[in-house]
Parts: C-alpha cells; structure tokens; sequence
C-alpha cells in the first residue's frame, strides 16, 4: 500500500517517501490515513483486509479512532496462533528462485533438483532474525489481543498444518 501511494504520487504517498528515503518509519498518522483513503477505493466495497498493521496496541487504537470517524468498523480481526518453533522453522527453511519468484521450503516444499543450486536464502530468515521478530510480536503485537477480543471481533485460527487446510479454517473463522 506505500508503494502503491508513492507511485500514484498521492499527498500522503509523497509524505510517506519523504520518510522512507531518509531511513525513517512512516508515521503512524500517515499509514492510518493511507488505509482510509485506501478503503474508500471501490474494489474494498465489499471488503477488505488489512495485513501487517497494526502491529501495536497504541496504532490498533489509532486505527480504530479514524475508523470510527470515517463510520468504517472492522467485522473480524484473525489471529492465526503458530508455536515459536514451527514459526522458526517454516522461515528458516524457506528459499526463492531468483529466477521464477516461487518460494520452495526444504522440508514442506523441497525444490526440483534442477533449480536447487540457485535458490536465495532471505538474510532475515536466520534463526537470530526469526527469533528477534518472534520476540518483537510477543512484546509489541501480541498486547493487541486484549483489545480486540474486548471488541468481540477476534477469531483466533490454528495455523498448523497444510495451507488449504489454514485457509479454510479462517474462512469458517470469518463466516460464523
């Protein structure tokens, strides 16, 4: 959605770029007001999701003000629970193929022998990174939880198991 701003050239896309290319975190007032601007497109009529933010309890309640304001309510909020180690795991073993995009996982997804030896391995899916970011939502985003289940509109998702499996649990997470 930054990108997207910055490249349609919007005023807050131009604010947000000010901040990026200095090395800065984009505002939480600019982000909040990028997403209201964002959902007022027609393809978010009929819904939308929103993936990475909030990430803290204060943004959450941020963005729950300006929702509120703009007469927009979130429906759900889904939680997909994952254990430490298998969130570890599934980063760590992941690699790309620089050439195709297509993210192969050595244990869940082993890739073909014949792109094997050309595959990347992320610098942030280490387990010192992993473990870092683990650290950081249970610090930061987990604080969250509370609020939304006191909302009533938390659904809490195992995310164990084979991706159809996750996905139609959070579909009959968000349709009950």
């Amino acid at each position: 959605m930054l990108r997207a701003a910055v490249k349609e050239g919007t005023a807050l896309g131009q604010e947000a770029d000010r901040f990026m290319k200095a090395g800065k975190l984009v505002p939480d007032e600019v982000v909040i007001g990028m997403i209201l601007e964002r959902i007022t497109k027609p393809d978010c009529a009929a819904g939308f999701m929103l993936d990475g933010f909030p990430r803290t309890r204060p943004q959450a309640e941020a963005l729950d003000q300006a929702m509120r304001e703009a007469g927009v309510e979130l429906d759900a909020v889904v939680l997909i629970e994952v254990p430490d180690a298998l969130l570890e795991e599934r980063a760590c073993g992941r690699r790309t193929d620089p050439d195709t995009g297509t993210i192969y996982h050595l244990k869940y997804n082993p890739p073909p022998a014949e792109v094997a030896g050309r595959l990347v391995h992320r610098k942030d899916d280490t387990v010192e990174a992993v473990t870092t970011r683990i650290q950081k939502y249970h610090s930061e985003t987990a604080p969250i939880v509370p609020f939304y289940l006191a909302k009533n509109i938390l659904r809490r998702v195992d995310g164990v198991g084979n991706p159809d499996d996750i996905t139609q649990r959070i579909t009959a997470a968000l349709n009950a």
